[in-house]
């Protein structure tokens, strides 16, 4: 098979002018939306590869294999593409039920109650043991 055939998927999708496309990280048992990030063709393939979340950095410009640092993998079970093809979304088992780089399950651990952003999450590990090095 050529080079061109194998990746005929990746050229499906409508990545952005960086080559960029938004990722959802949801738990494959609750649902529960635990992140977004970014995936790359290279972090999208090598997902498929090594059926774990691995995703493109902005902020370090480079690949991102979710839980390098804090041991906190995503194992995918599932990837899921919108209908505008821009959007991907992942269904994952959380290895350590933490995802966020705060201690916490999610990232999304503020909601909008009382006019004001209220914290309604608790820290499950504190982030300077997770990244201890």
């Amino acid at each position: 098979m050529s080079q061109h055939l194998s990746e005929q998927w990746l050229d499906d999708l409508k990545w952005d002018d960086k080559g960029l496309m938004p990722a959802i990280a949801q738990d494959h048992k609750t649902g529960k939306v635990l992140m977004v990030a970014w995936m790359n063709r290279e972090a999208l393939s090598l997902t498929i590869a090594e059926q774990r979340a691995i995703y493109w950095s902005r902020s370090r410009s480079k690949l991102w294999r979710k839980g390098e640092e804090s041991g906190h993998v995503q194992v995918l079970h599932e990837l899921r593409l919108d209908c505008d093809k821009d959007v991907l979304l992942l269904s994952v088992e959380q290895l350590g039920s933490i995802a966020c780089h705060t201690g916490r399950e999610s990232c999304f651990y503020s909601v909008f109650k009382d006019g004001q952003w209220q914290v309604d999450s608790p820290v499950l590990k504190d982030p300077a043991k997770i990244y201890e090095k």
